[in-house]
């Protein structure tokens, strides 16, 4: 793939800055599952859980599942 001239990225930047995207919230996105969202996290524990699903391949749900299971087994 050929890189971009300046002017191409010129005009990408200022059609992007005039452009804003419409988001609905209500959906899921490119690193949520069945548009799970999360709610009450520290911004640690929200940048932690979403670099873990990406890497894992898994949901945050699943990754918090985990952990609790480990902590259960651990702590009867």
């Amino acid at each position: 793939m050929n890189d971009m001239t300046e002017e191409e990225a010129d005009a990408l930047d200022e059609y992007f800055t005039t452009h804003l995207p419409k988001v609905d919230p209500t959906k899921g996105g490119v690193t949520t599952r069945q548009g799970f969202r999360m709610i009450a996290l520290d911004r640690l524990s929200e940048d932690y859980l979403l670099t873990m699903a990406l890497a894992t391949k898994k949901s945050p749900t699943e990754l918090i599942s985990e952990m609790i299971r480990e902590k259960i087994a651990v702590n009867p």
